[in-house]
């Protein structure tokens, strides 16, 4: 091992991550082979004590992981696995997903979220198009430390959320929707547009990045 990294020929495992970020790296699951991913695994659980994560996991190759490398927990609706989750702390997520369509990436935040140590509470289908069923939230909503706000379609909800709390909101576009959505280009931009000032926009169906953003205000406050 190097300082920094370890070298295993197919990939140079970033084993100084949590001594720089605060977390371990992240292993992103697709393009690898099983025997790659418990390679990488194995590097970050022998260089680190916090949680190792591998994300966007399939159940197939997962379960070529968790036979490699126990002690694991796999989420396959958040299609996360994960090794040593992290102790809770005091900070409040709500994960707010506008519709049942936005759930798996939902899911991947919920979960990404709780195995970096955060409380987490779900707000499902509480998209714009029936209103009066997020407004029934708002004492909930005002109880968050951050919101993560999922939606697709025209992608109208973080702009909604954004006015009713003062918490940072984390929007995350899906790629949910009909065809002039662009596969989650359009709710993207709107977000981005928001006339609720001070959003942070995260990429295209990234769960993942809307809960580490989220971790990173946890450790700073």
């Amino acid at each position: 091992m190097t300082d920094g990294f370890e070298d295993l020929g197919y990939a140079r495992a970033d084993t100084g991550r949590e001594r720089r970020l605060g977390l371990p790296e992240v292993v992103y699951g697709p393009g690898k082979t099983a025997e790659q991913i418990v390679g990488v695994v194995g590097a970050l659980l022998a260089a680190n004590e916090g949680p190792v994560l591998v994300t966007r996991l399939d159940e197939a190759t997962a379960a070529v992981v968790a036979a490699a490398v126990p002690g694991g927990e796999y989420d396959r609706a958040a299609r996360l696995f994960v090794w040593r989750p992290a102790s809770p702390r005091a900070f409040r997520v709500v994960v707010v997903s506008a519709g049942t369509s936005d759930a798996p990436v939902a899911a991947e935040a919920a979960a990404v979220a709780r195995a970096v140590g955060l409380d987490v509470l779900e707000l499902r289908d509480v998209g714009v198009a029936g209103i009066h069923r997020l407004l029934g939230e708002v004492e909930v909503l005002s109880g968050a430390d951050a919101v993560i706000c999922i939606a697709g379609m025209e992608g109208a909800l973080p702009s909604v959320v954004g006015g009713l709390v003062g918490c940072p909101v984390i929007a995350v576009p899906t790629s949910v929707g009909y065809g002039a959505t662009l596969e989650g280009v359009t709710p993207l931009l709107a977000m981005l547009s928001s006339c609720a000032p001070g959003l942070v926009v995260v990429n295209i169906d990234s769960g993942f990045g809307a809960a580490v953003a989220a971790h990173r205000m946890a450790v700073r406050r």
